[in-house]
């Protein structure tokens, strides 16, 4: 069965590592046969949540801005994707901003119910990532229904493309072909 899978790519830099590692991702999810939309934070208008928590009785933002569509979009995909450049030892701040923003997703019947993390960073340790892993574990935490089903760290690349031939890229790819 074909499933709707949505990537979040998170970096601001063009062809920066963590989007390679979002177009490995949707390649395998493609060749399964899975429908794949990819948006990324690059150029959108996302504001912070002002913690009004009108959303919670409308089930929308009251901020009209790319974020909202975004979590719209987030609402209905049966997978969710993030691709995010670790900065200092953290997801990106767009990223989290995002997340505060799909608050309305909290009380809606969402589809949603794997979630994936594509991170990449300069420094090559194994545990990198890991506040990245535990700040959006925190997030799947206010969904019973959803969970981390895997994740990809591509370590010790810093300059856009040079993640090309790292061994995270055909990681990302089969993942996205299981997905």
């Amino acid at each position: 069965m074909s499933k709707h899978i949505l990537i979040l790519s998170t970096s601001l830099r063009k062809n920066s590592n963590s989007d390679a590692l979002a177009e490995s991702f949707a390649k395998g999810a493609r060749e399964a046969g899975n429908q794949v939309e990819q948006i990324s934070l690059r150029d959108k208008t996302i504001g912070f949540c002002k913690g009004c928590l009108a959303c919670q009785k409308t089930g929308r933002c009251v901020i009209h801005d790319d974020a909202d569509a975004i979590a719209q979009k987030m609402l209905h995909a049966d997978v969710l994707v993030f691709a995010t450049p670790i900065y200092y030892y953290e997801m990106s701040g767009q990223m989290k901003t995002m997340l505060d923003r799909a608050n309305p997703l909290f009380i809606a019947d969402y589809a949603f119910r794997d979630i994936y993390l594509l991170t990449s960073a300069a420094e090559n340790e194994d545990h990198v990532d890991e506040r990245a892993v535990n700040g959006l574990e925190g997030w799947i935490a206010c969904f019973e229904k959803a969970r981390l089903a895997g994740k990809v760290f591509a370590g010790g690349v810093t300059e856009p493309g040079e993640i090309d031939g790292h061994p995270a890229l055909q990681e990302a790819y089969k993942m996205g072909k299981n997905a």
